[in-house]
């Protein structure tokens, strides 16, 4: 191969990959590693230069592979990059450019390398592969475990400790990714991984002390979503000419060596969706994300998990508590900042999920903020949007919304925002509604769109729960909102009838074929009558807590009030009814009284009357509607193929060929 080389299918064919792969073992020392390490390779981003890179280097490392039990190169590859990582930090202080590309370029190697060997073979294989040294065929180190655990804590090192500037964006990226890549062993196997090597290393060992430092970066680098430095920051600049000239370095260490490989043009990268202006935040989320939803060891708690359940904010002054380990202190303001203005990604509405849901400190200065509906807000239009999501994205956002209304002062709080010009909200133009009103249409609008495309009963369970939790403090109603909790009712009531006709004529002409079974219109029935009694305590609870507050649902009520007549003597909703039968007739009946042809306006002005004249004694109490998100019983069951799905279709600059890939069902285009 010589200098004149720009294309990717080039790569098998490179002296120098052939020499790191070949027989012929490499010193430390040795010049080749400066000449290795000095090519200028415009990042591949989409997943075709991907794949491309991957089949490309493959060979190699097949024949890396074979060769390195006599080799040791590998061994020596990682021990030249960890010596190079000590001189980091003062690199990126005397802007040493040519050091620190260099450097990136042996991750570069190192990670792709990893990738491969990771996807080929156990982690106790790969284990051995990092023992081997140059000295008799197949013999290897009497400690078999140092160097791989220190190329990992070399990387913790790298993310946590070197200062984040232009010339060490790069780098910070790459080694992100190569924890990314560490943890990937989980890709190739069906069964969640509950004992791995690598999660050893990184929960005992030298890499423990780094926990919280770590979790502290990862999320400032979330906060912050620093974007790459433009073109001209690189280290060298790159061939404005699109050729596969090489860059001749001051030092004379390498000419002949990798070329600019053209890859859709030289620099040029795809096209970044809208919410990924960030590789950098990008990747430290997802890394994140994998850390924290690790299994715990038999005899040891995640260290992760500990860290992200229990940091506090930096005005917090109070003691830690001694009992928790790998805490730390961040800003609070920023953190919701950043979750407010990343919730459409799947990654960032699963971290807010994560830290609503399991770190109480986090919970309690969001729930206290005054702005709320920033964070709303994008959480409704997740909903609203649910046929552009997917299931698991709609399920976390709904579980935000159930987590949130378990608490009386944010459903108090949400009617006392109002909102102008909802332009997402295509149904109805809503000129002023408040955020709870339009809270309470969105959600509405996801069980309707449940009830007739993915029939989820959990879907319906949770969106009926975080609704009757609110019930109790539903003010001013928007008119539309009072409508919308109505028209589902009607909905239930004639799929309701619908259910119950089709199981009595079923019966009827079962009885003359006892051969033919019979359809579980049953079951159906229970279901649709379990979802119908809970629609009804919520409207309950409503005018039972807030009828004062509310003349718009009692409109509504008295608009439809024929639904509910089919219900007033079901022996299933009996009880329930008997509020919601006095409310109506009691309003009817003034209604009568003040004559016929009542404008709309005439008809509200009675009802407010009228809330002031009926004994609050004459509406039954019943149990407080409060609903508990409680986590299912072996959550990394869900959230691990969850957190890995993403990695594969988000993380940048990594791909997994789909049809390795044993965790979850992958398509193979």
């Amino acid at each position: 191969m010589g200098s004149n080389s720009s294309k990717i299918s080039d790569l098998p064919k490179n002296e120098y990959l052939k020499k790191l792969s070949g027989p012929e073992s490499i010193s430390e020392n040795d010049p080749f590693w400066n000449q290795l390490f000095s090519f200028s390779f415009p990042a591949p981003t989409s997943s075709t230069e991907l794949k491309l890179l991957e089949e490309a280097t493959l060979s190699v490392c097949q024949a890396l592979v074979e060769n390195n039990p006599r080799t040791g190169n590998l061994a020596a590859l990682t021990k030249v990059f960890l010596s190079r990582t000590r001189e980091l930090r003062l690199s990126a202080e005397c802007q040493n450019h040519i050091f620190i590309w260099q450097t990136h370029n042996a991750l570069f190697i190192i990670c792709c390398l990893l990738k491969v060997f990771i996807c080929e073979m156990s982690e106790e294989e790969l284990q051995l592969h990092f023992t081997y040294e140059e000295k008799s065929p197949g013999s290897y180190s009497s400690d078999p475990e140092d160097l791989l655990e220190e190329l990992l804590c070399s990387l913790i090192q790298l993310i946590t400790d070197i200062p984040l500037l232009d010339i060490t964006y790069e780098i910070s990226v790459e080694a992100i990714s190569a924890m990314v890549v560490f943890l990937s062993c989980q890709l190739f196997h069906k069964e969640v991984l509950r004992q791995s090597i690598s999660h050893k290393y990184l929960m005992q060992g030298p890499c423990l002390p780094y926990t919280s430092k770590l979790v502290k970066t990862l999320l400032y680098n979330f906060i912050r979503q620093e974007k790459p430095p433009p073109p001209g920051t690189h280290a060298f600049p790159e061939q404005s000419d699109g050729g596969g000239l090489l860059y001749g370095l001051a030092s004379g260490v390498a000419t002949g060596l990798w070329t600019v490989f053209t890859l859709g043009g030289v620099g040029s990268k795809a096209a970044a969706s809208p919410e990924l202006t960030s590789p950098l935040a990008n990747q430290s989320l997802l890394l994140l994300l994998v850390l924290v939803n690790l299994t715990d060891a038999p005899d040891i708690p995640n260290p992760y998990r500990q860290a992200v359940t229990s940091f506090k904010n930096t005005q917090d002054s109070s003691p830690f508590p001694s009992s928790i380990p790998h805490t730390f202190q961040i800003n609070f303001n920023s953190l919701y900042t950043a979750l407010c203005e990343q919730q459409t990604s799947d990654q960032a509405t699963l971290l807010l999920y994560t830290l609503l849901h399991q770190n109480s400190n986090v919970r309690t200065y969001m729930l206290a903020r005054t702005d709320m509906e920033n964070l709303v807000l994008p959480i409704l239009e997740i909903l609203y949007h649910v046929e552009e999501r997917n299931s698991h994205h709609v399920y976390m956002a709904l579980i935000i919304l159930l987590i949130l209304t378990e608490d009386d002062g944010f459903n108090r709080s949400i009617h006392e925002v109002i909102l102008k010009n909802i332009t997402w909200y295509s149904e109805r133009v809503l000129t002023e509604i408040s955020l709870g009103s339009l809270l309470i249409l969105v959600v509405i609008r996801t069980i309707q769109y449940n009830m007739t495309r993915t029939r989820d009963k959990y879907l319906h369970t949770n969106c009926l729960a975080a609704l009757a939790n609110m019930s109790a403090q539903f003010r001013s109603l928007h008119q539309y909102a009072a409508q919308r909790i109505i028209s589902l009712f009607s909905l239930l009531s004639k799929k309701h009838n619908k259910v119950l006709e089709q199981a009595t004529q079923s019966l009827r002409g079962s009885l003359g074929s006892s051969d033919v079974p019979l359809p579980d219109y049953a079951q159906d029935l229970s279901v649709i009558e379990e979802v119908i009694r809970m629609m009804l305590e919520i409207i309950n609870s409503c005018l039972t807590n807030s009828l004062h507050h509310n003349p718009n649902l009692v409109y509504a009520l008295l608009y439809k009030r024929d639904l509910f007549e089919q219900f007033r003597t079901h022996p299933s909703f009996q009880d329930i009814m008997q509020n919601i039968d006095l409310v109506i007739s009691f309003f009817s009946s003034r209604l009568l009284q003040a004559g016929a042809e009542l404008s709309v306006e005439r008809v509200l002005e009675i009802i407010k009357q009228g809330v002031v004249a009926l004994p609050k004694d004459r509406l039954k109490k019943f149990p407080e509607l409060k609903f508990k998100y409680v986590e299912e019983e072996q959550p990394e069951e869900f959230f691990i193929p969850y957190v890995w799905s993403l990695v594969y279709n988000s993380a940048v600059g990594l791909y997994w060929n789909p049809q390795d890939i044993q965790l979850f069902a992958m398509d193979s285009d």
